[in-house]
């Protein structure tokens, strides 16, 4: 076994905890408009997809499970908050779209945490969080070639 690479566990350890912060924030940020992280995270998604998404390509998107995807959008159309429309590439696998009141919530939350998100750029700047952007996706992009199948991509 190969030795482990302590700037690549510190790198992955800091976007846990990016992560978890994120989220927590995320819920405190968005509570008072009834929404929660994982609902904004799918709002997000498909706001700013340039195609209507299925459930399964936002779970992909997302690095989530199918399953727990289809349990948030289905939360998500018993409050109104996005519909289903039929998919012309799959018979059973519907689009899942933004109502108007999905796309007030998600600007609403969106306004919720600019200032948040001002201050990160007043720290780091907006080169810093560009180059962090890329690496992330890069090392997205390492992961998904050594781990997922050909069916995955």
């Amino acid at each position: 076994m190969a030795d482990l690479d302590p700037d690549v566990r510190e790198f992955a350890l800091s976007i846990f905890e990016a992560n978890g912060r994120l989220v927590s924030a995320g819920n405190d940020l968005v509570a008072h408009l009834g929404l929660t992280s994982a609902w904004w995270q799918v709002l997000a998604a498909l706001r700013y997809s340039p195609v209507p998404l299925a459930v399964a390509s936002i779970a992909r998107n997302m690095g989530l499970t199918r399953q727990a995807v289809q349990r948030i959008v289905d939360l998500l159309a018993e409050q109104g908050l996005v519909e289903f429309k039929p998919n012309p590439h799959h018979r059973r696998a519907k689009l899942v779209v933004l109502t108007s009141a999905g796309s007030d919530a998600l600007l609403g939350a969106e306004r919720a945490v600019a200032p948040l998100d001002q201050a990160i750029v007043d720290e780091i700047g907006v080169a810093r969080i560009r180059e962090a952007t890329a690496t992330i996706r890069a090392m997205v992009g390492v992961i998904s070639d050594r781990l997922d199948g050909p069916d995955d991509h």
